[in-house]
């Protein structure tokens, strides 16, 4: 008889598989490249062996027994004292901050020359990042913050992989972004060894919001768009079915059945006009 198999999907219940007659579930699949048996699908973390473990919450005048040195870093406390137009006043303090130390840097003067892009440059998320951990750092003390952010050394200057690759690294990464797509672990392999897969990946995430990004997707765009396809048409020689030779006329050109007159439609079986096709 008749049976269905069907794929086993992870967020199905296997009971449901079972209970039904001649009904089979498969969960891998053959391949035939390296001859070992893979899971035909990404694995869903769905289920209860996925979810997070809550401990019981402490009483009051109980000591937490854990370990401090395992347990999460606090970054960010949204019941601080400040309100949100002082935290937002920080932030572009900040921003002014990050702007003026990549003027006082050599290399970022040469790599951002003008004003507008070292404020660009100073208004990313690895300057607004520095800026509430500086906060979380101070006990959300203003003063205490802005001194941190500028000690006595000068300005602390914090850069991302976009400003940490130099020209020639970018041009590698998009050479071998075309070449492979976007397997990171051959293009580090093969072009950027030197970079970290974290960093590949990062920069490759900062890259696409650049002009460049949109630049290059317009150009292959354009490049598709201006491709024609070439079509051939062969000679045709096979002759018109609507016109019917009569015994004893001559062929028309390439060896076609051309008008003949005294032929009768096909259709009507009436004389025809040389004009008059009826199919």
């Amino acid at each position: 008889g008749k049976c269905n198999v069907t794929l086993l999907n992870e967020t199905d219940v296997l009971v449901g598989y079972l209970e039904k007659e001649d009904c089979f579930f498969y969960s891998l699949v053959f391949d035939p490249v390296q001859k070992t048996l893979l899971a035909d699908q990404g694995e869903i973390r769905v289920g209860s062996k996925y979810q997070a473990e809550i401990p019981d919450k402490l009483t009051e005048g109980e000591l937490d027994t854990r370990v401090q040195e395992k347990m999460e870093t606090k970054v960010w406390d949204p019941n601080n004292q400040l309100k949100d137009a002082q935290i937002d006043q920080f932030l572009v303090v900040a921003r002014a901050v990050g702007t003026f130390a990549r003027a006082l840097d050599c290399s970022s003067s040469i790599r951002q020359p003008s004003l507008h892009m070292s404020a660009a440059a100073a208004s990313r998320d690895i300057t607004l990042f520095h800026a509430m951990d500086t906060l979380q750092k101070n006990s959300y003390d203003l003063a205490k913050a802005m001194s941190t952010l500028v000690p006595q050394g000068g300005p602390v200057l914090c850069r991302d992989e976009m400003e940490e690759w130099s020209a020639s690294e970018a041009m590698l990464f998009e050479e071998a972004l075309e070449k492979y797509g976007k397997d990171f672990n051959d293009i580090r392999q093969d072009f950027l060894p030197w970079k970290s897969l974290a960093s590949v990946v990062q920069f490759y995430y900062m890259w696409k919001t650049t002009d460049r990004y949109i630049q290059q997707k317009r150009l292959k765009a354009a490049e598709a768009d201006s491709k024609l396809k070439q079509v051939y048409i062969p000679t045709y020689t096979k002759p018109n079915p609507n016109q019917i030779m009569m015994p004893g006329s001559k062929p028309g050109l390439n060896g076609a059945a051309g008008f003949q007159k005294g032929l009768s439609c096909e259709s009507c079986h009436s004389k025809c006009k040389q004009q008059t096709h009826i199919p």
